[in-house]
């Protein structure tokens, strides 16, 4: 792993393998760029691709102190810049799909496209009565996880984490080192929870986006994400909406060879 230092003094940690357009993927929370093994070959056949940790995760830095999504945003923007990439499609799952929709409204002169799956923006569902149940859970689930770690159990928060998210017992099933990930990143998810802009987003941010964007979620995935989906379509109605049958969260990880395929075929359909 080579590394950039972003204006505030944060070393973050990158690869880039392939070669062809730049493609930046962007993991989501407690993970960290190894989330994207099992797609990086396949897609630098096509891709000059480039996977990091976001800060405060496993080989970036973390400032003490509260952090914030916008930071996320800038890190990713300076990446692009730094490494010569712009303009990159941006890919990002979950908070980093929050965060790669948060660049396409503030820097989408960066980007050839996004594409993301399901991105946790509940502030724009929530005045669905459908679905609003569905969002108070899950702010409730990081609020426990949260308080558990502000405690100094970050074990038991992950461990809380993933058993609500996959079942009681998934913990002690989960590979050592996938296990190790997510107890040494329990510090910066509580950071994330935090931050009182975590789930927030204006959809009119993204009115002037007019680049390709493909949204993607799992059908096996909690309706709320395709809530939001669907509101985003409403100020993005170019973009291209795909659902990975089987899959849910992390479709990149259960269903790897899909995920290239529907990342390439949208990128070739647009580069």
């Amino acid at each position: 792993m080579k590394t950039i230092t972003t204006p505030d003094g944060v070393e973050i940690a990158y690869k880039r393998t392939g070669s062809g357009p730049p493609m930046v993927l962007v993991h989501g929370s407690w993970t960290s760029h190894h989330g994207w093994d099992d797609v990086v070959e396949a897609l630098a056949d096509s891709f000059c691709v480039v996977v990091y940790d976001r800060r405060g995760h496993s080989e970036s830095q973390r400032l003490a102190g509260q952090g914030s999504i916008n930071e996320d945003v800038a890190d990713l923007a300076i990446l692009i810049e730094a490494l010569g990439l712009a303009p990159a499609w941006v890919v990002g799952n979950s908070f980093g799909a929050s965060i790669s929709l948060r660049l396409a409204a503030m820097h989408g002169e960066l980007m050839r496209g996004v594409i993301v799956h399901e991105p946790p923006l509940w502030e724009l569902i929530c005045d669905d009565p459908d679905l609003i149940d569905l969002v108070e859970k899950d702010e409730e689930l990081t609020v426990k996880v949260a308080d558990l770690i502000a405690s100094g159990d970050c074990e038991g928060g992950a461990r809380f984490f993933i058993e609500y998210e996959l079942g009681p017992g998934s913990w002690s099933q989960l590979p050592p080192g996938f296990r190790a990930t997510f107890v040494e990143n329990a510090p910066t998810f509580l950071d994330e929870a935090r931050d009182p802009d975590q789930f927030g987003f204006d959809s009119a941010w993204l009115t002037g986006f007019e680049k390709p964007a493909m949204l993607t979620v799992g059908g096996e995935g909690s309706p709320a994400y395709a809530g939001v989906v669907l509101r985003l379509t409403e100020v993005l109605p170019q973009a291209e909406v795909v659902r990975f049958e089987g899959a849910g969260h992390v479709p990149h990880m259960t269903h790897p060879e899909e995920y290239v395929e529907a990342t390439r075929s949208f990128v070739a359909r647009h580069e």
